[in-house]
């Protein structure tokens, strides 16, 4: 039987007894239905995770006895940051939520010109929060112990003088592939953009900034599919998908 993961940001230690908070305490005791003694999975996201028992689960109160230590990870090698053109709705989602899954560590939602995508009053937090809880459950639901970080909302034009390592944005009409690059340390930074695709400017800011435009093969593709093609590539050429983990 499989044993459930859950993710919460509080301390962690063997032998300490935690009451959870209101989200998770409701999922433990009304979805997954766990009674006293029932088997648990905590991590913090700091790495490792913890073998826990429930000590109580009411109405009131869901109290959980943690205990062993392990320390366990699924972490690539590789170094992976996405700044991501936001799309509308279920596409945004998808694709932050697969990213999670493929091993990305860093993921920031860009404003893009022609993102079509507003935010007015409270609608901003509102998503980061959203998305926020995707990347928990993502985290969970693949078996990772430590948290990818969402940044805040930022514009591209900030954001690519700011990154690190081999820094690459998906082009439909670039000539050069991914296989033509290499980092020089273990750390990728991938570069996509909204439904609409980038502006002449944008691409040329990104270019001064050190990105590489790269294409994936000849079809033109949506922007969900087009980041994940790209994550599941780095991975396969210089992250774990390769044989460089003992993990499938």
């Amino acid at each position: 039987m499989r044993i459930s993961r859950l993710y919460t940001p509080m301390p962690l230690a063997t032998g300490k007894l935690i009451e959870l908070d209101d989200d998770n305490g409701h999922y433990v005791r009304t979805v997954l239905r766990l009674k006293k003694d029932n088997q648990l999975i905590l991590f913090n996201g700091q790495g490792g995770e913890y073998q826990c028992t429930v000590a109580e689960a009411s109405r009131k109160t869901v109290l959980i006895n943690v205990g062993q230590w392990d320390d366990r990870t699924v972490e690539s090698p590789l170094q992976v940051t996405l700044g991501l053109g936001i799309s509308r709705g279920d596409r945004m989602d998808l694709t932050v939520q697969k990213a999670v899954e493929l091993g990305v560590n860093r993921i920031t939602p860009l404003l893009t010109e022609r993102c079509v995508v507003q935010f007015k009053g409270e609608k901003k937090p509102q998503r980061l929060l959203h998305w926020q809880k995707i990347v928990q459950h993502a985290a969970e639901q693949s078996g990772r112990t430590q948290l990818p970080a969402l940044s805040e909302i930022e514009t591209l034009p900030i954001w690519v003088d700011s990154q690190q390592g081999l820094k690459v944005f998906l082009d439909p009409y670039a000539e050069t592939a991914l296989t033509e690059l290499k980092p020089e340390t273990m750390k990728v930074t991938l570069l996509t953009g909204p439904e609409g695709g980038f502006s002449d400017q944008e691409r040329d800011a990104a270019k001064a900034s050190g990105f590489i435009p790269v294409r994936l093969g000849a079809r033109i593709l949506r922007t969900e599919t087009a980041s994940l093609a790209a994550l599941a590539a780095v991975q396969l050429l210089w992250g774990d998908f390769g044989g460089n983990s003992d993990r499938c």
